[in-house]
């Protein structure tokens, strides 16, 4: 099956970041259909894939805009790795199988992955070396962060090139940072001058003045984006069409957009589960308290698509 190459070329790339709970296959096709080139499922833990587990393949489900798509995935050592990628093999529509190895969770890093790779660049080597022989996929990609508890950029862009990896996405924060510490993008810098292969920056890029500053002090040839995103899918529509504002109308028509494709994926219950996305989306609008409480007490999709008109045309 004929895939579609990666542009990295213009250095310009735009990829969505893999986020649990928000970026399933509607918040996705909503980033696909309004600017963002790249998109990654949420993390797969190798080991519940082995367990043909449901939610997990309803997981690797695609939208028909994303091409190209990759499947990310968690593993902590080359077996489960293997055998999570012989059942990847099998599934049309992906384009690539990215290891996570920047996760902080504990309970992921307790099982020697995520994060817990970067202790141990040898191991990190040997997963990458298996998915590359197995997979019958166009890429295979990492996405880390800069090290566990100190930064070693350039060793772990070094280790994923010499392992056979495409492409490497890099998270300008140690484990230890978390989500806290200011992100480093002169390290960032530092593993894109050490390798040949393409290095995509990700880290607290949550604005087109961003993402220009990011790419200057970078050279990386891309730029990822993930809880930026969240309540705020436009801003790849933003980098995009190169603009600081956006208008009611295409907040609007967004919103709109990712409701109705939760409701063709969830079915009824995605107008519940999309609650959650309106608290976010609503927040700096006027009004936002009373919307959410309103929002809160009624399950009706009808209902709740006509308070989502009436409030972000006001």
């Amino acid at each position: 099956m004929e895939t579609r190459k990666i542009d990295f070329s213009k250095k310009d790339l735009v990829a969505l970041a893999p986020l649990a709970g928000y970026t399933d296959l509607p918040f996705r096709h909503v980033a696909k259909k309004f600017g963002v080139d790249l998109t990654f499922s949420e993390m797969i833990s190798a080991n519940a894939l082995l367990h043909h587990s449901r939610k997990s393949l309803k997981m690797i489900e695609k939208s028909p805009l994303e091409t190209p798509y990759i499947v990310q995935i968690a593993a902590g050592d080359e077996k489960v790795a293997k055998e999570a990628v012989e059942i990847l093999n099998d599934i049309e529509g992906i384009d690539g199988i990215d290891l996570n190895c920047g996760c902080p969770v504990p309970k992921v890093v307790s099982q020697n992955s995520g994060s817990s790779l970067l202790k141990d660049l040898d191991q990190l080597a040997r997963i990458v070396e298996t998915i590359k022989r197995y997979s019958n996929k166009r890429y295979t990609s990492v996405k880390a962060r800069l090290g566990f508890n100190e930064k070693i950029p350039e060793d772990i862009a070094c280790t994923v090139e010499s392992a056979g990896a495409d492409f490497l996405t890099l998270h300008g924060r140690t484990r230890s940072g978390r989500y806290k510490a200011p992100v480093d993008y002169d390290a960032i810098a530092r593993a894109k001058a050490a390798v040949k292969i393409p290095v995509i920056a990700n880290g607290d890029i949550t604005s087109l003045q961003k993402v220009h500053e990011v790419r200057e002090r970078t050279d990386c040839d891309g730029v990822m984006i993930g809880r930026g995103a969240v309540g705020n899918p436009w801003i790849f529509w933003q980098i995009k069409e190169e603009r600081t504002f956006v208008d009611k109308s295409k907040i609007l028509e967004i919103v709109l957009e990712h409701y109705d494709a939760m409701l063709r994926f969830y079915g009824e219950r995605g107008a519940t589960i999309f609650r959650k996305h309106l608290h976010t989306y609503s927040k700096s609008f006027p009004n936002a308290s009373a919307f959410r409480d309103r929002i809160n007490r009624i399950s009706d999709p009808v209902v709740i698509r006509e308070m989502i008109v009436e409030f972000f045309s006001n």
